[in-house]
Formats: C-alpha cells, sequence, structure tokens
C-alpha cells in the first residue's frame, strides 16, 4: 500500500485487542492520518520507529509483559524526540501524568474518563498542543470517590494490590506498621468494603490505583 506523504503517519501500541482495535478505527477513519502500523508490544514499536517514519504514536501505558508504555514512550523520544506521542490507560492512576510530563510525552488521554474525543486530542497533538487532563479521574469506589482518600491512603492500598502485609507495606514506604494499620482501616470505613483483601481485589479490578511494580512488570519474588 502507498502511502500519502502529506498525511500524518500514526503508530498504534496496545497489548490489548479491543483496544488497540478501538485506536485503529479512529485513525482510520480521520481523512488526514494514516495507519502505518498496529503493534501488540512496546518492544515492537521501538523498533519500528527506529526503522520507519513515524509522525504520531498512540500507546497505552500497561503491557502484559515486557516494556510498559511509559519506557516505551521515553525511549522513541530519546530516538526520534520529534515522534508525537499519546499516553493512554483505561486506569485511574494519576500519578503518571507528572511523569508523562517530565519525558516530554505531548499528551495523556484516560480512555474511561475523559470527556474529550481522541481524535481531538490527536488532532490538537499534531497542532503542536500538549494535551494533558485538567484534573485526574475521580471514580467512585466503594462508598466514596478517588478524592476522598489522602495521597498516603492512596500509597497504601497500591501496596495492598500487591498482597502485602502490613510490616512489608510499614518498610517500603518508610513508616510504622501502625500507621499501616490506621490508614488500612481507614480505608475500610471509607469505603465499606468488609476486608483488605476485598479492598485490595477491588482496588485491582477497577484500576483505581497501579502500582508501579504492575507497570514495570516486576514480579513478586517472596
Amino acid at each position: 500500500m502507498r502511502l500519502d506523504e502529506d498525511r500524518i503517519k500514526v503508530l498504534v501500541v496496545d497489548d490489548q485487542y479491543v483496544a488497540r482495535s478501538f485506536f485503529e478505527i479512529h485513525v482510520q477513519m480521520a481523512k488526514k492520518y494514516d495507519l502505518v502500523a498496529s503493534l501488540s508490544s512496546a518492544e515492537q514499536a521501538i523498533a519500528y520507529c527506529l526503522a520507519h517514519p513515524v509522525d504520531l504514536a498512540i500507546m497505552d501505558v500497561l503491557m502484559k509483559t515486557g516494556l510498559d508504555g511509559l519506557t516505551c514512550a521515553r525511549t522513541i523520544k530519546q530516538n526520534n524526540p520529534s515522534v508525537k506521542i499519546i499516553l493512554t490507560t483505561s486506569t485511574a492512576e494519576a500519578r503518571w501524568i507528572e511523569k508523562a510530563k517530565r519525558a516530554r510525552i505531548e499528551s495523556f488521554w484516560f480512555k474511561e474518563y475523559s470527556g474529550m474525543p481522541l481524535s481531538e486530542v490527536m488532532d490538537r497533538t499534531m497542532r503542536g498542543e500538549s494535551v494533558y487532563p485538567l484534573s485526574p479521574p475521580d471514580p467512585d469506589f466503594g462508598g466514596a470517590f478517588k478524592r476522598d482518600f489522602s495521597e498516603r491512603e492512596l500509597e497504601v492500598l497500591r501496596e495492598l494490590t500487591r498482597n502485602l502485609t502490613n510490616e512489608e507495606i510499614a518498610q517500603n514506604l518508610n513508616i510504622s506498621s501502625h500507621t499501616v494499620k490506621r490508614h488500612v482501616e481507614n480505608l475500610l470505613a471509607k469505603t465499606g468494603f468488609r476486608s483488605r483483601v476485598e479492598l485490595a481485589v477491588n482496588a485491582r479490578v477497577s484500576g483505581l490505583v497501579v502500582h508501579e511494580n504492575d507497570r514495570l512488570n516486576i514480579r513478586d519474588t517472596s
């Protein structure tokens, strides 16, 4: 297939077939964009950008195996700063926003929580804008919203999703186990969940928070 040199060459990267197909359709429906590749891994994306011209890359942060999208985006930017990148996620994890900005990633789009269509983010990004959410996602979780939790409570919740004990969490966060216990009790009281296991499972399944080890695909060895 011969591509129009005047059209914007777009690379899609997502390890989930449904999400990848969603991105493909958006690109293919846009008159000024050409889908040059649709890949399922970050490693493939890095190699593709080294070998082929790409104007815009749309990629998910989380990958089941291998490099994550944020690390991939940093590498692509180092190799070819002219490639514009839109990072995406279906989770409500907001800590990645600042990491993306520091890596000079142009835009960040929350699949489930953004009121702006992807096509608008694409257009604005290619016009030279940096498109980031004005505020982080605020989904409901149990009997509360994300805004109802302190940053420390969210940190404890991230550790809980890794099935860690209070003592292990305390060590990781450099606080006392008593303080961890108090934060867990507060989380249970705010959400209405009956146990720390229920709290952790729901946080993980909903994507309210994501531990950095899960983004980086670092598995527990204990």
